[in-house]
């Protein structure tokens, strides 16, 4: 019964005819208790991806996904709960500051994350680089350690919206990543299921992101703004760049240390001050500082207080991760065993850092997946030393490889070279925040 059920569904889907609420819910519960084999959910997403889902249909699909399982109930905790959300980038280790810094600044942060989709590394793939780091919290263990310091993130789970968790999987394994509505669906069943209230959404464009261009990214961001209103929830969409990798690190144990780095005071930059903008703005959001500009400077002195750093360190240990991981990273993740610095046979300035040719290269390194099932190496990735506008001179360090085996080491040099284009002009800077509300 229930197969032919879903075949009518396939076939209306196909079509481009409107599904009912009681069609998308069927879909969503033979995702969840297997009644629906994955071949044709994949063919489903492929019928979703060319025949896209209206903003009513991706409402119905996110709250039915969302009730999947469970809904964390944070009515015992302190208000506002919070959460922040990327659509993904090549070196998006927002997620990693922003948790502890949120909750530095007394906001309730409990968070669910995904793993990488594409060439966009995922939260859980970068934390489980962590010897030891829990990704399987209960809703009760999250509740727990919320309340004790602010913050609590967990990967999918059969509990919480575990219907996304099962096309989650589908759509990285059948070039449907790209779909706004199963995007927007995706993210905001995961806020629901999570409990917040107002959610910060890193909507990112560029080479290295699933949406290339501006009008996509727009798209994007109003599909989710508009689905989070149909849905309950209230969502703050920011367009921000990824046509370069977001600061030094591409790969998942380099990255967890960069973003430690940032968080005890060792490193500065670009990306710091991109994450404590981000942070003043939620901060606005909710009241908690009268201008965004108060409220970065309210994040500055959590990072500068050392407040932080302590608190990204209890969100290690309660979840458990090392201690003193965050203070010294190095003694805790294992390094790629060859390594090869690249260099630039030009003079000039830095017009382009194909963020997509550097994020292919650290899949193809084993530091993401091509296949549903691959496993992941958390060691091997890339660092980057150069930026859009940078002068550079002939001879100069632009990256570090970091590799499994010494022999692929030549060709990824060449390929990292072909993703840095040398302009004999000067070049501005690209701005990180492309379109902010």
């Amino acid at each position: 019964m229930i197969f032919m059920s879903f075949l009518s569904i396939l076939a209306r889907r196909r079509d481009g005819q409107v599904h009912s609420r009681d069609e998308i819910q069927e879909l969503v519960r033979g995702a969840t208790d297997g009644s629906i084999p994955d071949y044709q959910l994949a063919a489903w997403l492929m019928a979703a991806y060319l025949r896209p889902l209206s903003f009513e249909e991706t409402a119905e699909l996110t709250l039915a996904m969302a009730q999947s399982g469970e809904v964390l109930n944070l009515e015992s905790l302190p208000k506002p709960w919070v959460d922040k959300h990327s659509t993904g980038g090549v070196g998006d280790k927002t997620t990693l500051v922003l948790l502890p810094l949120l909750a530095a600044c007394g906001l309730t942060v409990v968070k669910m994350s995904g793993r990488g989709l594409g060439i966009t590394g995922g939260t859980v793939d970068k934390l489980s680089a962590i010897p030891g780091f829990r990704l399987d919290l209960t809703p009760e263990e999250m509740i727990q350690q919320a309340q004790r310091i602010g913050c609590a993130l967990t990967g999918q789970t059969p509990r919480l919206a575990p219907a996304d968790g099962v096309l989650y999987a589908l759509r990285d394994a059948t070039e449907t990543v790209r779909s706004i509505p199963l995007i927007a669906a995706s993210i905001l069943s995961k806020k629901i299921a999570g409990g917040s209230e107002t959610i910060l959404l890193d909507v990112k464009c560029g080479s290295g992101a699933f949406m290339s261009d501006l009008a996509e990214a727009r798209q994007l961001a109003e599909t989710l703004e508009q689905v989070g209103l149909r849905a309950g929830l209230k969502v703050k969409a920011e367009i921000t760049d990824m046509d370069q990798p977001l600061g030094r690190a591409v790969g998942n144990a380099l990255e967890v240390a960069e973003a430690w780095n940032v968080l005890s005071g060792r490193e500065s930059g670009s990306f710091t001050e991109a994450c404590l903008q981000m942070v003043g703005d939620v901060l606005a959001e909710v009241g908690r500082a009268p201008s965004h500009e108060e409220g970065v400077e309210q994040a500055r002195a959590a990072l500068q207080s050392g407040a932080a750093a302590e608190r990204a360190e209890a969100w290690v240990v309660a979840q458990g991760g090392p201690a003193g991981s965050v203070q010294a990273p190095e003694q805790h993740f294992a390094a790629a065993p060859a390594q090869l610095d690249v260099t630039t046979s030009s003079e000039g300035w830095v017009s382009g850092w194909s963020a997509r040719v550097l994020g292919e290269i650290v899949r193809d390194l084993g530091g993401g997946r091509k296949a549903k099932a691959d496993p992941i190496d958390v060691s091997v990735g890339l660092e980057s030393f150069i930026r859009i506008g940078d002068r550079v001179e002939r001879g100069q360090r632009i990256a570090r490889i970091h590799a499994a085996h010494p022999e692929a080491l030549p060709a990824v040099a060449a390929r990292v070279t072909s993703a840095v284009t040398i302009s004999s002009e000067p070049v501005p800077a690209r701005p990180f925040f492309l379109e902010r509300p």
